[in-house]
């Protein structure tokens, strides 16, 4: 059936812990439900999100969806949507006004797979149903008190892989995390580093000399360094023979192909937007490259995660957005679940819909408490 309507509804609301790295933070959440309806009245769903800065009024989003996206989607069938190969050239290469392209990407899939009765991931392909996640704690203004219970309690839930956040300007701090860390994760455990392209090429090797030194086993630092720098990652890489190297976050899909097409990266980090992860993951399978995915919203990368080849790794964040959706993504023992159900299997929450919605943008002071986090203990 084709696209015959749309329906946007925003949210804004205070997060449950400060989260960000060495560059950013954010203590809010600014997002809006994207819903791509069929004629037959099947639903896809995608989320819009902005982290530093509210989204306009949801009157305004309308607008802005209404004239640069929706004459591209509008009486299109979903399914040829997601395969459809654009040129953009000159002007017509350019972003949109809001971030729409994650959200369109992801609710047309899910249509697409609802349409054709298929969970997502099998769509994509996939051969199992289950990847292993590991415990993020976008940890780096948490204080030390914060950041031990946070991991502690992951570890309790079954997790046996944890990233944290390093690039401190005192990396006698970053390697004091790491050193809590060991307090309160079982031994063995593997772990990651992430600096957000804190260091330069020589100082990352400098620092995860020092690390080692430290007795810090690595499975990955990722993002160590600037993103376009393909030849201080290459050089990283080749030196750096104890752990792995992984970045891709910040490209966009060229820049993703320029990474893997340079060799500057032992695992490709994607996230969220469905059509340009399985392209790129198509090429990292072909150039024998592993595939991590990042935090995508909900976990809806987990159907990705499972259709890719090489993809061990999903990353999971402890963000308080559960509430937003009917069933969200299962993680246990250590592992996230494709859902079974058709599409992406995440359906916005009508009740969600009642209490959060905020068609106005509100100053911060204005946002109250908190939406609980049901995979975090009650504070």
């Amino acid at each position: 059936m084709s696209l015959s309507n749309f329906r946007i509804t925003r949210f804004q609301f205070a997060r449950d812990r400060v989260i960000g790295d060495s560059q950013v933070r954010a203590d809010d959440v600014n997002i809006a439900a994207l819903e791509l309806v069929s004629e037959s009245g099947e639903v896809g769903l995608g989320f819009i999100q902005t982290l530093f800065n509210p989204l306009p009024d949801q009157t305004e989003i309308e607008a802005v969806f209404e004239n640069e996206v929706w004459p591209a989607l509008k009486g299109h069938k979903a399914i040829a949507l997601v395969h459809r190969v654009n040129r953009p050239r000159g002007g017509n290469q350019r972003a949109y006004s809001l971030p729409f392209q994650d959200a369109v990407q992801v609710a047309l899939w899910d249509l697409a797979a609802k349409e054709a009765g298929l969970p997502l991931h099998v769509m994509l392909g996939s051969r199992r149903n289950r990847v292993g996640a590991y415990a993020s704690g976008l940890d780096f203004h948490l204080d030390d008190e914060a950041f031990v219970s946070l991991f502690s309690h992951a570890a309790s839930l079954g997790y046996s892989a944890f990233k944290i956040k390093v690039g401190h300007p005192d990396f006698d701090r970053d390697l004091r995390r790491l050193e809590l860390l060991k307090t309160c994760v079982p031994a063995g455990s593997k772990i990651m580093i992430d600096p957000n392209e804190a260091w330069t090429s020589k100082e990352a090797l400098m620092k995860l000399v020092a690390i080692r030194g430290a007795g810090h086993d690595l499975l990955w630092v990722e993002d160590p360094i600037l993103r376009h720098d393909y030849e201080g990652l290459r050089t990283l890489r080749h030196a750096v023979t104890w752990t792995q190297i992984n970045s891709g976050e910040y490209l966009d899909l060229q820049g993703k192909r320029l990474l893997l097409e340079a060799h500057a990266a032992d695992i490709l980090n994607v996230h969220g937007q469905v059509t340009d992860v399985m392209r790129i993951g198509w090429l990292a399978a072909e150039l024998g490259i592993p595939v991590s995915i990042g935090n995508t919203f909900l976990e809806v990368g987990v159907h990705m995660a499972v259709a890719l080849p090489e993809v061990e790794w999903l990353e999971y964040s402890f963000q308080n957005f559960d509430h937003l959706v009917d069933q969200p993504v299962e993680i246990r023992d250590g592992y996230a679940y494709a859902p079974d159900r058709p599409g992406h299997g995440l359906v916005l929450s009508e009740k969600a819909r009642a209490e959060w919605t905020r068609p106005k943008r509100l100053a911060r002071s204005e946002l109250g408490a908190a939406p609980e986090n049901p995979r975090l203990p009650r504070k």
